[in-house]
C-alpha cells in the first residue's frame, strides 16, 4: 500500500501538517489511539483485558504509547501481557520499538510499518504469524527467546541494521524473500515449514549455524556480501536450494547434515566451501556455479553425485571429495586445480583446462582439522574411476592412481601430452589362449564386442562405438605420452594396440594389412619374444630336417689330384667332385652324424655365418634361406625382450 492509497480501515480525522492521519479509529471515536485526548484514551484502555484483540493499523506510535497500550493486558503476577490478535500494519514508530514478555494468541502483524529506530522482540510467543513484511526499519531487528506458532513473514522488509532472528521455533514457514539487511544471524532457529530467502540481500555476513530446516530451505538468488556460515545446520526434507546465490566470502558447512538434495546451480561463491564432518545423504549440484576466489572445497563425503558441470573455477583450488560420482562436464578451470578423490566415478567430458589440473585417487580417508577421521558410511573402498576425457585438451591434464578401465579417450586432443602418474589401471583382453595380456582401451573393447562377441565389454547405452581407423591415432598419442614419461614398457602395450587397429583398419591398403599380419604372426609387432623364438625354433628344426634329408651329400667327397712331370718341374691339378645327392630311404638319412652336421649348418646360419660344409644344391638353397630368415627371427626376439625391459 502506497501513501497515496486510501487505507482499508476507518481513518483517523486528525489533521497534522496539512496531511490527514492514516491511523485506525479506536472504537466509536473519530481519532486513532495516538490522537485521542487523555480522557478518551484512559476510557479505552480501561476497557481492555488480557486476551483482547488490538487493531491500530497506520497509527503513529512511540515506545511510551505502546507500553501504555500493553499495560492493561499484563498479568500482575507474571508481568506478561496476553493479546489475542494484533494488527499494527502501516504504523509509524518513532525511535526504538521494544516488545517484551508478550503472548499473542493469534497473529502479530507489523506489515508495511515504518520504524525510526530498531525493533527488539524478547521473550515473545506468537500463536499465529509474526509479520514484518515490507516494513522499513532504520536500526536493528532482534528477536530473542521468541517462538512463532505460525509463519514468520519478513517479505521485502528493509532493515538498515542487523537482523538477529534467534527464534526457538517457527511453527510453519519462514518467509524472507526480497528482504534486505546488514548482518543476519539465524543461529539455532528451527523452521518446521519451508524457509525462503529467495532474492534476499544481506550486506554483511550471515550465520545459520545450528539452524534446522525441516521442510526445505530456499536460498535462491540470495546475495550475502560477506561470510555465510552453515556449520551444524540441518536440512531434513524438501530441498536445500542455493541456486543463483551470490556469496562474497567463505561458506562453511562443517558438521552440517543434509538429508535431502542440495543444489548450488548458477551460484557465485567468493570463498572456501568447507564440508568437514558434514553428512550428505543425497546428491549435491554445483552446475554453472562460479568459484571466484575459492581455494578449497571439502572434504565432501557424499554417497550420490557431486555435479560441477559447466562450473567455472577462477582461482587455484583443491577439491577433496569421497563420492559415488563426480561430474565435471564442460567445467572450466582458469587456474591450477587438484582433485583429490576417493571411491568416485569421474566424468571430465568437454572440460576446459587452462592450467594444470590433477585428478588423483587418494588411498587414505580424509581427516578433520582436529585430526579426526571423517567417516564414509555409504562408500566402499573402490578406486577412483575416470569414465571419460572426451573433448578435453589433455595438455594440462594429470591422472594419478586412477582406474581407466572404462575411460573414453576418443575426441580428446593432445593426448600425447597427457601425464599418467602412479598406478593407472587399464582393462585387459578376455582370458584365453587367443588373447595375450596387455593394456587396452575401453573403446577397443566396445569395437571388439561387436566383432568377436563374448569376453569383450560392450559399449554402455548411448555410447558410440568407434572403429580401428579412429582408435589407432588414440593409441599412438597415448604411446608417445608414456614414452615422453620414460615409461617404455607401458608404452609398448599402446604400440601393440596401435598396430592391432592398423591391422584391422579396412581403409588401409591390402598390402599394408598383409605386411602387418605377417609382422603380427611372427613376433606380435616385435613385442612377443616367445612368439618369435617359437618361430625361430620351428625354422631351425625344419632346416635341420631339410639338411638331413636333402642338403647333406651321400658322403663327403674325397679330393682327386692329377699331375704332369715336365723335367724337374712338377705341376699338380686337383679337382673336387660335386657332392652326390643322398640316396636310400629317409630313415637311413636321419643318423646322428648327419644331425650333427646339419645342426652345425643351422646354428651358423642363425648367426649369419657360412658353415663351410659341403652341401648338395638343395642344401645350398636351404642354407641361403635359413641365413636370411633365422637371423631376422632372432633379431625380433631380442627386440621384443628389449622393448619390455628398457627404461
Amino acid at each position: 500500500m502506497t501513501v497515496t492509497d486510501a487505507p482499508a480501515w476507518p481513518q483517523c480525522g486528525h489533521l497534522g501538517t496539512g496531511e490527514r492521519c492514516r491511523g485506525r479509529r479506536v472504537g466509536s471515536y473519530t481519532a486513532c489511539l495516538a490522537h485521542l485526548d487523555s480522557a478518551e484514551r484512559a476510557v479505552h484502555l480501561a476497557s481492555l483485558a488480557p486476551g483482547a484483540d488490538l487493531d491500530h493499523r497506520g497509527t503513529p506510535f512511540t515506545q511510551s504509547l505502546l507500553d501504555e497500550l500493553l499495560a492493561p493486558l499484563r498479568d500482575p503476577g507474571s508481568g506478561r501481557a496476553r493479546v489475542g490478535e494484533a494488527s499494527f500494519d502501516g504504523v509509524r514508530f518513532t525511535g526504538d520499538a521494544e516488545l517484551e514478555g508478550i503472548d499473542f494468541d493469534g497473529f502479530c502483524s507489523f506489515a508495511s510499518a515504518v520504524f525510526g529506530g530498531g525493533v527488539y522482540v524478547r521473550e515473545v510467543h506468537a500463536g499465529g504469524d509474526f509479520r514484518l513484511g515490507a516494513a522499513r526499519v532504520a536500526g536493528d531487528v532482534w528477536l530473542d527467546d521468541t517462538e512463532v506458532g505460525g509463519d514468520a513473514w519478513f517479505y521485502e522488509a528493509r532493515i538498515e541494521g542487523t537482523l538477529r532472528f534467534c527464534v526457538h521455533e517457527v511453527g510453519h514457514n519462514a518467509m524472507f524473500k526480497g528482504m534486505t539487511c546488514g548482518d543476519a544471524y539465524f543461529s539455532g532457529v528451527r523452521v518446521r515449514g519451508v524457509a525462503s530467502f529467495d532474492g534476499a540481500v544481506i550486506d554483511g555476513e550471515a550465520s545459520f549455524d545450528g539452524a534446522f530446516f525441516q521442510e526445505g530451505a530456499d536460498f535462491a538468488e540470495i546475495r550475502i556480501a560477506g561470510r555465510a556460515c552453515f556449520d551444524g545446520a540441518r536440512f531434513r526434507r524438501g530441498r536445500a536450494c542455493f541456486d543463483g546465490a551470490d556469496i562474497g566470502g567463505d561458506m562453511p558447512f562443517a558438521e552440517a547434515h543434509f538429508e535431502t538434495e542440495a543444489t548450488f546451480d548458477g551460484a557465485s561463491i567468493g570463498g572456501d566451501l568447507s564440508f568437514s564432518g558434514a553428512r550428505l545423504e543425497a546428491d549435491v549440484g554445483f552446475r554453472r556455479a562460479v568459484f571466484r576466489r575459492t581455494a578449497r572445497i571439502g572434504p565432501l563425503v557424499c554417497p550420490g553425485t557431486v555435479d560441477f558441470s559447466d562450473a567455472v573455477f577462477e582461482a587455484a583450488v583443491t577439491l577433496e571429495a569421497a563420492a559415488g560420482e563426480v561430474r565435471c562436464r564442460r567445467t572450466r578451470w582458469a587456474s591450477t586445480a587438484a582433485l583429490r578423490l576417493r571411491n568416485a566415478e569421474v566424468d571430465l567430458s568437454d572440460a576446459v583446462l587452462e592450467f594444470p589440473v590433477t585428478v588423483a585417487g587418494r588411498p587414505r580417508p580424509f581427516f578433520s582439522p582436529e585430526g579426526e577421521k571423517i567417516a564414509e558410511p555409504w562408500l566402499t573402498c573402490a578406486p577412483v574411476r575416470v569414465t571419460s576425457v572426451q573433448g578435453v585438451d589433455a595438455a594440462y591434464l594429470v591422472l594419478a592412481d586412477v582406474d581407466l578401465t572404462g575411460c573414453l579417450f576418443v575426441e580428446a586432443v593432445h593426448l600425447d601430452q597427457l601425464r599418467l602418474e602412479g598406478r593407472c589401471l587399464l582393462s585387459s583382453p578376455p582370458v584365453g589362449l587367443r588373447w595375450m595380456s596387455r593394456r587396452t582401451l575401453a573403446e577397443e573393447h566396445h569395437w571388439r564386442a561387436t566383432t568377436y562377441g563374448g569376453g569383450w565389454t560392450p559399449a554402455p547405452p548411448h555410447v558410440e562405438t568407434h572403429g580401428p581407423a579412429v582408435l589407432a591415432p588414440v593409441y599412438r598419442q597415448l604411446r608417445k605420452a608414456l614414452e615422453d614419461g620414460r615409461n617404455e614398457p607401458g608404452a609398448a602395450d599402446f604400440y601393440y594396440g596401435e598396430m592391432e587397429m592398423r591391422r584391422h583398419d579396412t581403409t588401409a591398403s591390402r598390402g599394408e594389412r598383409t605386411l602387418l599380419r605377417l609382422y603380427w604372426a611372427l613376433s606380435g609387432y616385435g613385442l612377443r619374444a616367445a612368439r618369435a623364438l617359437a618361430w625361430l625354433v620351428l625354422a631351425m628344426t625344419a632346416t635341420v630336417l631339410a639338411m638331413m634329408l636333402w642338403g647333406l651329400p651321400q658322403a663327403d667327397p674325397d679330393p682327386v689330384s692329377s699331375g704332369t712331370v715336365d723335367g724337374r718341374r712338377l705341376t699338380l691339378t686337383t679337382r673336387k667332385p660335386a657332392p652326390l645327392n643322398p640316396e636310400g630311404p629317409y630313415t637311413s638319412r636321419l643318423s646322428t652324424a648327419r644331425f650333427e652336421k646339419s645342426a652345425r649348418v643351422v646354428i651358423n646360419s642363425v648367426v649369419f655365418r657360412a658353415s663351410g660344409q659341403d652341401l648338395t644344391t638343395t642344401g645350398t638353397y636351404v642354407e641361403m634361406a635359413a641365413r636370411l630368415v633365422e637371423p631376422a627371427l632372432l633379431g625380433l626376439a631380442i627386440l621384443a625382450v628389449r622393448n619390455r625391459v628398457k627404461r
